[in-house]
């Protein structure tokens, strides 16, 4: 019963895995959109609704079904002594920051600020990408 519930679990792990770094990568590439739009204008408008359905439906949400499942995967299994793991987990807080830097850049937009330019969002889009692959390296080759 137990393998049955762990798997269950890892099931549900990647699911949410998926779900956020889907939002980590299409959120960065609204703000590039938002940016270029007009503010007050229609588009920037749906643009802040897109945003924040994003976040708060998506993102969010599967971030916090990730690290839980994460974590209860981590500890049934013994792996909290790997050194693998602590580089994924390593991994998995940068990716978390990166999520809180878009949760603040979110808020900036919906008050019609735009500090940064459409260029640095097309960069920062990038950020979750290879942390993204960094993490899966650690968890399928394990390389310490």
């Amino acid at each position: 019963m137990f393998e049955d519930v762990y798997l269950w679990i890892k099931a549900l792990h990647v699911i949410a895995v998926i779900a956020w770094m889907a939002g980590m990568l299409y959120l960065p590439r609204l703000f590039v959109y938002h940016s270029e739009a007009e503010i007050g204008s229609k588009q920037s408008e749906t643009f802040k609704v897109m945003e924040r359905r994003l976040l708060k439906a998506i993102i969010n949400p599967a971030m916090i079904v990730t690290w839980l499942a994460g974590l209860y995967l981590a500890w049934s299994g013994h792996w909290f002594s790997f050194g693998w793991l602590h580089v994924k987990l390593a991994l998995v807080l940068a990716m978390s920051a990166v999520h809180g830097f878009f949760s603040r850049w979110l808020k900036d937009f919906a008050a019609d600020r735009r500090p940064r330019t459409q260029k640095f969002y097309r960069i920062i889009n990038e950020v979750p990408t290879v942390l993204m692959i960094l993490i899966v390296i650690m968890v399928i080759v394990k390389p310490f």
